[in-house]
C-alpha cells in the first residue's frame, strides 16, 4: 500500500523530500507559506498543497492529521527572534493541535545544531549540555520539547538537528566567495555541513527506520569539520581569484565546536553522499 506524507514548512529541503517521495509511490500532501513553492509542488505531482503559515490554525481542516508521516521541516519567516517564534514554538504548538485530531505513525522535526553552545572546537554529540545557548537556539530547544517525548496522537517522533544546509540553488558562501566579500565573522570558525540531498536521505531513514527504534535526537552533518578558511582557499582556488578575507570578529561565546554525526551512521540507515564540502561542491560546480 502507499504509504502517506504530509510536509510542513515545505519549501527548499521539503520540495526535495517531496520528489523522493513521489518517486517512491507515496501520496504527499504539503503546507508552505511560499506561493512559489505552491506551484512548483503542484507541478512536480502534488495534489493537496495548502498555503498558509505553520503558526496560524486555519490550515488544520485542509489537510488531513491522519497520516503514516509527517515531517515539519520549517524554517524561519524572518531571522529575527520575533520570526523564530512564530514559525519554531507557535508553529509546532500549532502541529501538535492539528494532530490532536488524528493519529501519525511517524514524526520528524528538523532543528538546528545551533542548540550546541560550545566553544574551541570541542567535539559534541547528542548528550551534549545545550546550557549557555542562543536566545534563538533556546527556541529551538523549546520546539523540540513540544514535540519530544510525542504526544499521544504520534507513535514515535524524531529530532534532526542539522548542519549548514547547502546544495542546489542555496551556496550563500559560493557567490561569497566569487565576489571577494568580505565574510562575517572568524576564519578558524568550524562549518558542519549538511548538503541537502543528504538531509532527504536521513529524514526518510527516520521515517522507515525499524520498529525497535522508537525514536531519537540525530545530529545530521557531513561528519567532517573543516574551518571556514579553508572551505573558502578551497573555493577561491576553483575560481582562481583571492580569498576574501574575514572580519575576525567573533566574541568568545561564538559557538565554535565540531558536531558529530556517529549516532545516526551507527543506527540508521544513513551514510552522506557528499562526506565533506569538496563533494558536495565539486558536484555544484560542475
Amino acid at each position: 500500500m502507499s504509504k502517506t506524507l504530509t510536509i510542513l514548512g515545505c519549501g527548499y529541503l521539503g520540495s526535495a523530500l517531496a520528489s523522493r517521495a513521489l518517486d517512491n509511490g507515496w501520496t504527499v500532501s504539503a503546507l508552505t507559506r511560499n506561493p512559489d513553492y505552491v506551484s512548483e509542488l503542484k507541478s512536480i505531482g502534488l495534489e493537496v498543497v495548502v498555503q498558509s503559515n505553520l503558526e496560524d490554525s486555519n490550515w488544520h481542516s485542509e489537510l488531513d492529521a491522519d497520516q503514516d508521516f509527517v515531517v515539519n521541516c520549517v524554517g524561519s519567516s524572518s531571522p529575527n527572534l520575533d520570526g523564530y517564534v512564530k514559525s519554531y514554538v507557535e508553529g509546532q504548538s500549532s502541529v501538535m493541535n492539528w494532530l490532536k485530531s488524528g493519529k501519525v505513525g511517524t514524526f520528524v522535526f528538523t532543528s538546528s545544531c545551533s542548540v550546541y553552545p560550545q566553544v574551541k572546537r570541542k567535539l559534541v554529540d547528542e548528550t551534549a549540555s545545550c546550557t549557555g545557548v542562543s536566545e534563538k537556539g533556546g527556541l529551538l530547544l523549546a520546539a523540540e520539547q513540544i514535540s519530544f517525548p510525542p504526544p499521544p496522537a504520534i507513535e514515535r517522533s524524531f529530532i534532526l538537528r542539522l548542519g549548514g544546509l547547502y546544495g542546489p540553488n542555496r551556496h550563500l558562501l559560493l557567490e561569497k566567495v566569487k565576489t571577494s566579500a568580505v565574510i562575517e565573522g572568524n576564519s578558524d570558525r568550524i562549518l558542519n555541513l549538511i548538503h541537502r540531498d543528504d538531509a532527504v536521505g536521513a529524514i526518510m531513514a527516520c521515517l522507515l527506520a525499524k520498529d525497535s527504534n522508537i525514536g531519537r535526537i540525530y545530529n545530521l552533518t557531513d561528519g567532517h569539520h573543516y574551518p571556514r578558511s579553508q572551505i573558502v582557499q578551497w573555493l577561491a582556488e576553483k575560481f582562481d581569484v583571492p580569498p576574501p578575507e574575514f572580519e575576525e570578529n567573533d566574541s568568545e561565546t561564538t559557538p565554535n565546536r565540531k558536531v558529530s554525526n556517529n549516532r545516526i551512521m551507527e543506527e540508521l540507515d544513513w551514510s552522506p553522499k557528499y562526506p565533506s564540502f569538496i563533494e558536495g561542491y565539486e558536484e555544484i560546480l560542475s
